[in-house]
């Protein structure tokens, strides 16, 4: 839906008009009116007026064609000012030492028109969003995935350590056995009275070391012939 409003022959330059005019083009309408109400040019008042008429307008066609309008979402399609006739506005100055100029005073012409379709701005910002959530959306698949890898990693990590553990059971289990001294078994005793037996052996073993090494020292402590003669020549010397 489109609507327009004219204001035709406005006094006025159009080159001073067009300077406020200017800054509406393109903005929504509310934003608009604030940016008019707040602008200090004399062109401004008629301006505001001219695109509250053309609202207006908007709303009325709206009606007649049942379709329904948000004042606030209509925004500047065009606006423009065109220089209107000067016929008959010439005025005389006074000059220096009596002359007078001559002054040509303009009128101008405003022509604003509203829509409420779409507009480029919002498009454009609509087409950012849209790529903001595309980006968006594999970004957070990614971070999703990622624990859960993570974790998988975990679990994995943890299996290892207690194989690597249990294999070191087993490796510490096999040379405690290698070790150890095996126990023969005979076919009719029975593994309690085979280890009674190894037990008993080894004892014995222990017994047999014991009285090897008490022997020694005896050995030992016996005397050397070259001890006996040290033991003569000493005596002679405590007789002389």
């Amino acid at each position: 839906m489109e609507a327009i409003a004219k204001t035709r022959h406005l006094k006025g330059s159009p080159r001073k008009a067009r300077l406020v005019i200017d800054l509406i083009r393109g903005v929504n309408v509310s934003r608009a009116l604030a940016i008019l109400k707040f602008t200090d040019k004399r062109a401004a008042d008629p301006i505001a007026k001219t695109l509250r008429s053309a609202i207006a307008n908007a709303t009325y066609l709206a009606e007649q064609q049942n379709i329904a309008i948000d004042p606030d979402d209509l925004w500047v399609k065009t606006c423009f000012v065109d220089m209107g006739a000067h016929k008959n506005r010439r005025r005389m100055r006074p000059a220096p030492q009596g002359r007078a100029y001559r002054e040509q005073r303009h009128y101008c012409h405003i022509t604003i028109l509203v829509s409420s379709d779409e507009s480029p701005q919002k498009a454009a910002d609509n087409a950012r969003k849209a790529k903001a959530n595309a980006k968006a959306k594999p970004e957070a698949e990614k971070k999703a995935k990622a624990p859960a890898k993570t974790t998988e990693k975990k679990d994995a990590a943890k299996e290892t350590k207690k194989a690597k553990k249990e294999e070191a059971k087993v490796e510490e289990v096999e040379t405690i056995e290698a070790t150890d001294a095996p126990v023969e078994a005979s076919e009719t005793t029975s593994p309690k009275e085979a280890v009674a037996e190894q037990e008993a052996k080894n004892e014995s073993e222990a017994a047999d070391a014991k009285d090897a090494t008490s022997q020694t020292p005896a050995e030992k402590n016996e005397t050397q012939p070259a001890d006996e003669k040290q033991q003569d020549i000493n005596e002679e010397l405590e007789r002389q």
